[in-house]
């Protein structure tokens, strides 16, 4: 791969109380690609996404992102780097408008007047939310909250979005509308779901992890139409839904 965004080598961690969580993962992630971490619960997904921006030590192995090693001295450009969009909205946004929230990370790192409205301004609309800009974030529905955290990653311009579990507790039209919005991103993803319908939708390559091991890397839909792999890694498609028929709008 040219140009690898990610680059997981022989990770190995495991938590102090002696639970092994990963066992020598290896990924790499380039360019401009999206990417589904699929897998059952337990299966060590968040575990490695923890290692992408520093909040765990590798036992063994490396993380680097943008060929620059995650370590101590490089956490704060590899944060910047690596947006995480949590699962909860609420989780990400704390200030008193949508505005506000989302220029906390940029201005952080310094920015200030006409750069900063610049890079917010642009978030938002990425997003959809520059109507929203002076609203209290708790004033926004479900869906509008989570795509205000999506702003908040992308006003620090990172290199890749990391988005755990973004479709859960969406209506079905705001899940349409975020994913929309997700496929116009010109931004590396990955994508840790359970939503395997949505891992196809948005992502043409997935990698399934299962007790602390990659098991399978591929075209998504291959991987999704892999009866055996699937029953195999407790994955299991909504009644119904048959990948090989099912068409990416792209």
């Amino acid at each position: 791969m040219s140009d690898p965004v990610v680059q997981v080598t022989g990770l190995a961690y495991a938590y102090p109380d002696g639970h092994q969580a990963l066992y020598g993962v290896d990924l790499t992630v380039g360019r401009g690609e999206r990417v589904a971490l699929l897998g059952p619960n337990g299966a060590g997904k968040t575990t490695l996404v923890l290692h992408l921006n520093g909040i765990l030590t590798p036992g063994r192995g490396s993380v680097r992102i943008d060929g620059l090693e995650v370590r101590d001295e490089n956490l704060r450009e590899v944060r910047r780097r690596v947006g995480v969009v949590f699962q909860d909205p609420d989780d990400q946004l704390f200030m008193p408008t949508v505005w506000d929230d989302v220029a906390f990370g940029p201005a952080n790192l310094g920015l200030r007047g006409a750069e900063l409205d610049v890079r917010v301004r642009e978030a938002l609309r990425l997003v959809g939310m520059e109507e929203h800009a002076e609203r209290p974030p708790h004033h926004l529905s479900f869906g509008q909250r989570r795509r205000v955290a999506v702003a908040t990653v992308l006003a620090m311009e990172p290199s890749i979005l990391v988005l755990d579990e973004p479709s859960s507790n969406l209506d079905p039209a705001s899940r349409r509308e975020l994913a929309e919005i997700l496929r116009r991103l010109d931004v590396t993803v990955l994508l840790v779901t359970h939503d395997l319908p949505y891992a196809l939708e948005l992502c043409e390559r997935a990698v399934v992890l299962d007790e602390g091991r990659v098991v399978a890397d591929g075209p998504t839909a291959a991987i999704l139409a892999d009866a055996d792999l699937m029953a195999a890694h407790r994955l299991e498609l909504p009644y119904g839904f048959d990948p090989r028929f099912a068409t990416r709008d792209r």
